[in-house]
C-alpha cells in the first residue's frame, strides 16, 4: 500500500509546485505599485465681515455719579458712531462692570496699614459687527476724535472675517484634488504606466493666512483674523494605483 501511496504524493507535490511557480511568475509580471501625491489648493480673498469692539468708564466717589458720567459717555459715542454711519442693528452695549478703586496705604517706615477708598470705576464695552467693512474700519481709525468729546475711548484691533468661507473651502477642496490628479497622471506617464484606482484621499490642514504676511503655517491650522485681504491653502494627498 505504501509503496503504490509514495507515487501518488510525489506526483500532488510536483503539481502543486509547478501550480506555486506558475502564480509567482504571473505575479512577477504585474505591477503592484501606487503613487502618492500631493496637491495643493490656494485663493486670496478679502474680508466681507468686519468685528470691532472697545470699551469705555467712567470714575467717581460715588456709584451714581459715575453712572451718570457712563450714561452720559454712552450717548455721545452713540450719536458719534450713528453720524458716521452705524447702523442700530451692528451695535451692541454690553453689560456696566463695577469695580471699586482703592489704594493700598503704607506708614512712614514701609510697612502697609491698609487700603483707602478712592470711588468707583464702572466700565462699559461696545461690540460693532457690520458688513460695511470700509466704513467701520475708517472708524476705527479715527476713534480719537472722542477725545475732543471728553471721552477716554479703548479702541481694540478690528478683526475680519468671511461669511462664505464654507463654499470657498469646497472650491479649494475642488482645486487641490484636480492639482494632485494631473501630478499622479504626470508621473505615471512618466514611469511609462497607466493611472490606475484611486485607493485614498486625505485632505490636509485648512490655512488661512495674511496676504503677503509672511505668517507661518500652524500645525492644527491657521486662522487669521488682523487682515482684511487673505489668503487660504489647503492641501489633497492622493494614493492611485499603477497599472
Amino acid at each position: 500500500m505504501k509503496k503504490h501511496l509514495n507515487p501518488i504524493l510525489f506526483s500532488l507535490a510536483i503539481v502543486i509546485a509547478a501550480y506555486i511557480l506558475g502564480q509567482a511568475v504571473i505575479n512577477r509580471n504585474q505591477t503592484n505599485g501606487q503613487i502618492a501625491v500631493t496637491g495643493l489648493g490656494t485663493t486670496n480673498f478679502t474680508s466681507d465681515l468686519i468685528v470691532w469692539e472697545g470699551s469705555f468708564n467712567a470714575e467717581a466717589r460715588d456709584l451714581k455719579e459715575a453712572y451718570n458720567q457712563l450714561e452720559n459717555s454712552k450717548r455721545i459715542i452713540s450719536e458719534y458712531l450713528k453720524g458716521k454711519g452705524v447702523k442700530d442693528s451692528e451695535l451692541v452695549f454690553n453689560a456696566v462692570t463695577s469695580t471699586k478703586n482703592l489704594e493700598n496705604k503704607y506708614s512712614n517706615d514701609g510697612k502697609y496699614v491698609g487700603q483707602e477708598f478712592l470711588g468707583y470705576i464702572l466700565t462699559q464695552s461696545i461690540k460693532i459687527e457690520s458688513k460695511n467693512v470700509e466704513i467701520i474700519e475708517k472708524i476705527s481709525r479715527e476713534i480719537t476724535e472722542l477725545l475732543n468729546k471728553g471721552i477716554n475711548f479703548y479702541s481694540q484691533a478690528p478683526r475680519y472675517y468671511y461669511t462664505q468661507l464654507a463654499d470657498l473651502k469646497i472650491e479649494m477642496i475642488s482645486k487641490a484634488t484636480s492639482d494632485a490628479h494631473s501630478r499622479a497622471e504626470k508621473i505615471a506617464v512618466n514611469s511609462g504606466s497607466k493611472l490606475g484606482e484611486l485607493k485614498s484621499a486625505k485632505m490636509g490642514i485648512f490655512q488661512i493666512t495674511g496676504q503677503n504676511s509672511g505668517e507661518d503655517y500652524s500645525w492644527g491650522g491657521t486662522f487669521n483674523t488682523s487682515s482684511k485681504k487673505k489668503t487660504a491653502n489647503i492641501t489633497m494627498k492622493l494614493i492611485y494605483e499603477i497599472d
